[in-house]
């Protein structure tokens, strides 16, 4: 018997539960980390650090899935932190939870532990707006990795990631709205928010808002060139019939120029 759809209004939503289910996948984002590290390592990575981790749900994974694992959360925002800690840290075994480090620090300050991957996920280093900014930042997470190590991103793009627009999606009991604010062309900045609509007709505004630069995968590769990494690599993501992401990431050397796209990104030593 299906479970009926929870009962959330605009005053009891929490917007980091709703934030987790809508756009989070921390199965898929430690699937990925694990084989394409295991495919060019031939072994197993054990120690991984979450860069802008939030409330760290990555982290938490991480540590759930192998005894030999740690994970490194580094976030600058405490009450985020300390909702990871009550939230999601909190549901691991005692023996997991002690493996799941959590840091408030600036990301540019980090440098130890060595990892063997770190991960910076939706698309949350596009707040370096300036090249000299992100440059930086990958020098960081350079020093940051252990011999055999590697660097994990993701990024979004297409011309519909230039247009000033709103896409719902809907999920048990709420709506997801991403809205594109804001776009300059002439410097690439964007503005974003994240709404949640209910089905009593009340809605969460600008749960999220994200003041960006929307990177180019070019850009990307070049600023972790300069940074110091010998090569990277990109995993584009495949459609399904009706031309959406199915979920599988693929390296390729030529993507197929479409309105809206996904990708990972990899930087090696």
């Amino acid at each position: 018997m299906a479970r009926p759809a929870p009962r959330y209004t605009a005053k009891t939503a929490d917007k980091f539960v709703l934030y987790q289910k809508a756009v989070q996948s921390p199965e898929s984002e430690v699937d990925f980390c694990t084989r394409i590290y295991k495919k060019r390592y031939g072994q197993a990575p054990t120690l991984f650090r979450e860069d802008f981790c939030g409330t760290a749900l990555i982290s938490c994974e991480w540590a759930r899935r192998r005894r030999a694992n740690h994970a490194y959360g580094v976030d600058l925002d405490n009450p985020t932190l300390d909702y990871g800690r009550k939230h999601n840290v909190a549901r691991l075994s005692d023996e997991a939870a002690a493996r799941v480090h959590l840091i408030r620090d600036n990301v540019l300050n980090v440098r130890r532990p060595k990892v063997h991957i770190v991960g910076a996920f939706n698309f949350s280093y596009f707040i370096f707006k300036r090249r000299n900014e992100l440059v930086a930042y990958y020098k960081a997470v350079r020093k940051s990795l252990a011999p055999k190590g590697m660097f994990i991103l993701d990024a979004y793009g297409g011309w519909e990631a230039q247009e000033e627009m709103t896409e719902d999606t809907r999920h048990p009991g709420f709506t997801y709205v991403w809205d594109q604010a804001v776009y300059n062309p002439i410097n690439d900045h964007t503005v974003c928010h994240i709404h949640f609509r209910f089905p009593d007709g009340t809605m969460l505004k600008k749960a999220f808002t994200y003041d960006w630069r929307l990177w180019t995968l070019g850009g990307i590769q070049d600023a972790l060139l300069d940074a110091g990494f010998g090569s990277t690599e990109v995993y584009w993501e495949g459609t399904d019939k009706d031309g959406e992401g199915n979920g599988v990431y693929r390296k390729c050397e030529q993507g197929e120029n479409t309105p809206g796209w996904n990708a990972y990104i990899v930087g090696l030593p």
